[in-house]
């Protein structure tokens, strides 16, 4: 028997019902029918997938963009020339370039070139300031950056080319991507792009694929060579690059194709609004949909009204995206004019999703399929997944994927596994968790404890092996002393039927240690009164947890890049310093 189910053996002893028991895992004897946990989960470069693909489905559409589309054929020989243009520039084993790009072709073809070319991918966001670009260029060691022809993009990077260790900066045209009258109305107003300067150190697109596209073979391990620095916060909010390594991020490419079983290789399609430079969105909207032959319906931007739009013309069957995205196209007073009956598989993930915002998508759509997923930047990122067909369980975030382990860990007692139902923090063995975080080795000892990867999260699993999560541990509101969790404060502040976006915070208090406060947007033509939401609460909280003050805005609550209410950026706003 392994050390974990030794110790999950230890914590059964104590009352609770074991999570391993006569050789499973809980959730192993409740799976999904037709998916098998113990599934063989292949390690290979990442990059074969796009070959494999172009191969497979030569003439099917990859990429629809802003009118155009790119078949599967077209993309494969675009990342050959791109990757044999890097190669010609220098980039070779390890060498690290930069994506400093919205959700454009370019994403794809430079993703996939780079690591065929040998190197390794550092994901930038592109509304990153100045000071947080410098910090993630240095900590990288990125060489190359690859970026548009558009202020303030170019801008940026100029900037960072003189303070930095950057040495070349490639630049693609936008009009490159985009449809002829929009390079039209950018020709006429003279907005968006940038001059080039005409010096070694800029390089332009059509330069780097003006080649054989025949790159030089470049040995891969897949377990040991990362093919992607992805930088996250983590539990301490200081940026750190994750090390996904290529078979990281194949297996959870795998691990999520396996577990969506009636996926329709070379037939279905997905709504790719999510931004290719977060670690979701590569892995479920790039990576998983080049593996099965998929239609990417790529935006660069969020849009309700364009997406709806996207979706009744292009009838597409996957729908990714975070909550917010879901409630916006829920509280859209257009959304009844719209037919969603295409979309067979709606996946949310990035923050936790409130049950009320699930139930409004669903009744407004027609839609039954949006199930929660969870997972983190140092998993690849997926991890638990509601099964696509079966049993959904609202205010939980699935099962485990194939081949991954789900622990809970007694924050008391750091080393006893708890069993059933018991609350603790969430942690995660598999295959798709990260080598560990670049030249920061104590960070990665920190979070990576007998093979285990501590994800912070507060949560339980169930009878059924599923995972609920309570809250995250730096965001628990301690007040005199007693555990109020954010999430459930929100939960019944969803409720409410005027209420659209909600963050809750703790907020310092010199009696009590810490305050729940709450941000309440109404939605659209409605409206509440802070007294009027206490008074909703107060049967559906206990008083402790019944926000002692409530802020009504008008406005959109803040909101990361990828479209997930952030509380850290509210409590910025506030200037509100929570030990």
């Amino acid at each position: 028997m392994t050390q974990a189910a030794n110790q999950i053996q230890m914590g059964a002893e104590q009352g609770a019902q074991p999570l391993f028991e006569n050789g499973k895992w809980v959730w192993e004897r409740h799976y999904p029918e037709g998916v098998n946990w113990k599934t063989p989960i292949a390690k290979k470069p990442l990059f074969h997938i796009i070959d494999q693909a172009a191969d497979k489905y030569p003439h099917n559409t990859a990429i629809e963009f802003a009118g155009r589309s790119w078949n599967y054929a077209e993309l494969g020989r675009m990342v050959n020339r791109v990757a044999a243009g890097l190669q010609d520039l220098g980039v070779t084993k390890g060498t690290k370039v930069g994506l400093f790009l919205p959700n454009t072709p370019y994403s794809i073809m430079f993703f996939f070139g780079i690591l065929k070319a040998g190197g390794t991918v550092v994901n930038y966001n592109p509304l990153y300031v100045e000071r947080e670009l410098q910090g993630q260029i240095e900590d990288s060691e990125t060489d190359i950056m690859v970026t548009l022809d558009q202020q303030p993009l170019l801008d940026k990077m100029e900037t960072m080319l003189k303070v930095t260790r950057l040495k070349k900066l490639i630049v693609c045209p936008a009009s490159g991507v985009q449809p002829f009258v929009t390079q039209i109305l950018g020709m006429i107003t003279g907005k968006g792009r940038s001059r080039i300067a005409a010096d070694e150190r800029h390089v332009l697109f059509d330069d780097v694929v003006d080649n054989d596209g025949a790159p030089a073979h470049v040995t891969i391990d897949p377990l040991d060579d990362v093919a992607v620095l992805q930088y996250t916060g983590g539990t301490t909010g200081i940026p750190k690059g994750a090390m996904l390594t290529h078979a990281n991020l194949y297996a959870n490419m795998m691990q999520i194709v396996t577990w969506v079983k009636d996926l329709r290789f070379g037939q279905d399609s997905i709504v790719g609004i999510l931004p290719l430079f977060h670690v979701f969105a590569m892995t479920v909207v790039m990576n998983c949909s080049i593996y099965a032959g998929l239609k990417i319906l790529l935006f660069s931007k969020f849009d309700a009204k364009e997406v709806m739009e996207a979706i009744e013309k292009h009838r597409p069957t996957l729908f990714p995206a975070v909550p917010a995205v879901f409630n916006a196209i829920a509280n859209s007073p257009e959304v009844g004019n719209y037919d969603f009956s295409s979309l067979r598989f709606c996946i949310t993930g990035g923050a936790p999703m409130a049950a009320d915002v699930q139930r409004l998508f669903e009744e407004r759509t027609g839609s039954a399929s949006l199930a929660e997923g969870y997972g983190l930047t140092e998993a690849a990122p997926g991890c638990t997944f509601n099964p696509p067909i079966g049993r959904k369980k609202a205010g939980s975030v699935g099962q485990p994927v194939p081949g991954t382990i789900v622990e809970i860990l007694s924050r008391d007692e750091p080393h006893r596994v708890l069993g059933v139902g018991e609350k603790g923090e969430v942690c995660i063995s598999g295959p798709q968790v990260m080598k560990g975080y670049y030249r920061r080795p104590e960070a990665t000892a920190e979070q990576i404890k007998n093979g285990r990867l501590h994800t912070g999260d507060v949560g339980y699993l169930d009878e059924h092996g599923y995972l609920h999560l309570v809250d995250r541990i730096k965001d628990l509101i301690l007040v005199r002393g007693y555990n109020v969790y954010p999430r459930i404060v929100e939960e019944a502040i969803y409720l409410h039927p005027a209420v659209e976006e909600c963050i809750v915070a703790g907020v310092p208090d010199q009696e009590r240690g810490e305050n729940v406060w709450a941000w309440v947007k109404p939605a659209a033509g409605k409206s509440v009164s802070p007294d009027a939401l206490k008074e909703f609460l107060i049967d559906k909280l206990s008083p402790i947890e019944v926000p002692r003050k409530i802020i009504v805005r008008e406005k959109p609550l803040p909101k990361t890049a990828v479209g997930k209410l952030s509380r850290k950026d509210l409590l910025a706003e506030e200037g509100i310093v929570r030990k």
